[in-house]
């Protein structure tokens, strides 16, 4: 077990060791908050976080015991760990379910009863479906697949106790994220990094004019201890879009990746996926004035970051093994 000196409050930041979850515990332990990780591992790793003084549960969410242990003493939790990836919950929708919904309800529950005072949970665009964009937290959620409707669902178990609980619970809507940390993540910017440093050609579903909110890990980090700073009152049953509020179409992303390796990519076309929504982008406007959330980096700086982490992390045996999959680490 490694514990970090006793200052500042306790979090407990689920999935901790993975994609998300390092980058907001390296930001927590670097303001002086004590850092609890509940991570069974199974994706995240250690040295992803290495040097940030940390507690480790080492225990899967579906680990009841585990869990009521990790909430105990806490003052929050932030909830990271998750299945993700569109199309594995198409391929798995009763294990997405399993992981997203079930565990996420026995964790805010076990929060509950331990007298934790406010949990944060990591939700997707995809809770929101198909709209017109900018997508905002007004917009009828219609979510198109598994994972989005995992999503939404654990919004409302957040909203329902917060409203009959008391518990200061709220959600952030993560946009595209993409930054160091995430070599075994399924999502564009990690699968596209992957096949451009190793000399493969990136795919592309459908015409490549689909637009997305690129977001830089970092930022998403910003934006979770956002939520720990601001009032109860302020947070307890909201939803915030944490995105950009930039649009970008994947062939921009696939030209702006070329000039982050320094090279064209090489491009090959597939067919568009079920349940891809054709654009989305989030206005950002409603956690900027009750977070003070600003997103700092921009694409161009976030993909020449995230591609010199990606050049170091192939060249080391231990991490270029990793082999990408459905997460049940972290967001």
């Amino acid at each position: 077990m490694d514990v970090g000196e006793p200052v500042g409050r306790l979090i407990l930041v689920t999935g901790g060791a993975g994609f998300i979850g390092s980058h907001v515990s390296s930001l927590l332990a670097g303001r002086g908050d004590r850092v609890r990780i509940l991570d069974d591992l199974s994706v995240g790793r250690l040295e992803y976080a290495d040097g940030v003084p940390r507690e480790i549960v080492r225990a899967p969410l579906a680990d009841g015991d585990a869990v009521r242990a990790a909430v105990d003493g806490v003052d929050a939790v932030v909830h990271l760990a998750a299945r993700s990836g569109i199309p594995d919950s198409v391929a798995d929708p009763l294990g997405t379910f399993a992981v997203n919904v079930d565990q996420t309800l026995r964790l805010l529950d076990a929060a509950r009863v331990a007298g934790t005072r406010r949990f944060v949970f990591a939700s997707s665009n995809a809770a929101t479906g198909d709209h017109e964009p900018p997508a905002d937290e007004t917009d009828l959620a219609h979510p198109l697949t598994p994972y989005g409707a995992s999503k939404l669902a654990g919004e409302a178990f957040g909203q329902a106790y917060a409203a009959t609980y008391g518990l200061a619970a709220c959600s952030l809507r993560f946009s595209n994220a993409y930054g160091p940390y995430s070599l075994h993540k399924k999502s564009v910017v990690a699968a596209w990094l992957r096949a451009a440093l190793r000399g493969d050609a990136i795919t592309i579903h459908g015409d490549g004019q689909q637009t997305r909110d690129f977001v830089y890990a970092e930022d998403l980090a910003a934006a979770v201890v956002a939520t720990l700073d601001a009032g109860e009152d302020a947070i307890a049953g909201e939803v915030f879009q944490a995105g950009t509020a930039v649009e970008t179409t994947v062939n921009q992303l696939a030209e702006a990746l070329g000039a982050a390796v320094g090279r064209p990519l090489e491009i090959r076309h597939e067919a568009a996926r079920p349940g891809d929504i054709r654009r989305n982008v989030s206005r950002i406007d409603k956690a900027a004035r009750v977070l003070g959330y600003r997103p700092a980096v921009s694409l161009g700086e976030g993909l020449r970051r995230t591609a010199r982490w990606f050049e170091q992390a192939l060249a080391d045996p231990a991490l270029a093994s990793v082999t990408p999959h459905a997460s049940s680490g972290s967001e």
